[in-house]
């Protein structure tokens, strides 16, 4: 098994505060987070300077950033909960998650801690399952288990109930779209309470956040960022498993997809993938196999690669980038070109943009204004 991990550290409860402040305020994702950090030296110096930041962005009204009151709350309610927030390089933080660059700063983990620590492959499919499907789900999370993986998926129906049930002797991770106390869907909160004896469950959502359509995307980047590789059993053509499939190998995981009947609609995407290039797979030694030569690699730790940001654009150039926006995705490159400005100058005034709520991402790097 995977024994090359990182050297733990522990954030001081002070930090942990300002983290909790910082990804909890208005318009601050992982990533936004992350630039934050690493351009002012700390949450709470990236928290100081957060107003001024909205404020150059054109933000429409006060940013919302919690007190450290409402962090303080926040962490007794999932203390009461069993739910220890984790940052990433502690221990119990998923050593691959933190690969990404929209890790998320703090986690909520609930269960077996040392869950996280092992190699996990994700197995992920239909809601609407056929038999044939529920049964394969089965055996291949059984089998993975007993050869010592931990099998994560989403809790949703279908195919991811059936591989946390299947792998609860060994262990399972569940990952949730909403608050540990808001399960969905809320039939599997007797299995989640079961497969915490000996597995875990993980959230980067406060406790009562209720998940809502467009979270879950969000949720399974982190199915496949805790995983090697992502298996996806049965799935439509336009469905989250294919999502889920697509953020695997945009993180550099192992894709694997399982063959099916090309007359039964849910197999068209499985069989779309082998197609693309998917591992096609049909037991467990076909998924071992493929990864066991990853699990001896180094983590590829990214905390050094965030672009740096510009101290203060001034006001000519700000208007020369915001001007060339418009509801009309475009590249980040292709503004940089557009506009003249240095790349350090264009992110700083899209981040100002961000925190004013006035910009939106979207998937390949697009970028557009709301």
């Amino acid at each position: 098994m995977d024994t090359r991990t990182p050297a733990m550290t522990e954030i001081t409860g002070a930090e942990r505060i300002d983290r909790l402040r910082l990804i909890r305020s208005d318009n601050v994702g992982p990533r936004t987070f992350r630039s934050l950090v690493r351009h002012f030296g700390s949450a709470r110096a990236a928290l100081e300077r957060l107003p001024d930041l909205a404020r150059r962005g054109g933000a429409s009204k006060p940013q919302r950033i919690p007190s450290e009151a409402d962090a303080r709350a926040e962490l007794e309610a999932c203390a009461r909960l069993g739910v220890s927030l984790i940052a990433p390089g502690e221990n119990g933080y998923p050593p691959r998650l933190t690969e990404l660059d929209d890790a998320p700063p703090l986690l909520g983990v609930r269960g077996v801690i040392d869950t996280m620590m092992r190699p996990m492959i994700a197995i992920v499919g239909s809601r609407n399952a056929s038999a044939a499907g529920l049964k394969f789900a089965s055996v291949l999370a059984r089998d993975l288990a007993d050869a010592g993986f931990v099998v994560a998926s989403g809790l949703a129906r279908g195919i991811d109930q059936a591989a946390h049930r299947a792998s609860i002797e060994g262990a399972t991770l569940a990952v949730l779209a909403g608050g540990h106390d808001r399960i969905y869907p809320p039939e599997h909160t007797d299995l989640l309470q079961s497969l915490l004896a000996s597995g875990a469950a993980i959230s980067e959502m406060p406790p009562g956040y209720v998940a809502r359509a467009h979270d879950f995307p969000r949720r399974n980047r982190l199915v496949a960022g805790v995983s090697l590789g992502v298996v996806v059993v049965e799935a439509a053509l336009r469905s989250g498993s294919l999502i889920t499939a697509r953020l695997a190998n945009e993180q550099g995981r192992e894709v694997f997809a399982v063959p099916g009947s090309p007359l039964d609609p849910r197999a068209a995407g499985t069989n779309g993938l082998i197609k693309q290039g998917a591992t096609l797979i049909t037991e467990a030694s076909d998924v071992i196999q493929a990864v066991e030569p990853i699990m001896g690699r180094p983590l590829n730790l990214r905390e050094d690669d965030v672009e740096p940001l510009a101290p203060d654009p001034d006001g000519a150039m700000r208007e020369r980038v915001v001007n060339l926006l418009g509801p009309t995705p475009v590249q980040l490159d292709d503004l940089i070109r557009l506009s003249g400005a240095s790349p350090a100058v264009v992110r700083t005034v899209l981040l100002e943009l961000e925190l004013a709520g006035r910009l939106e991402r979207h998937g390949g790097g697009l970028i557009s204004l709301i």
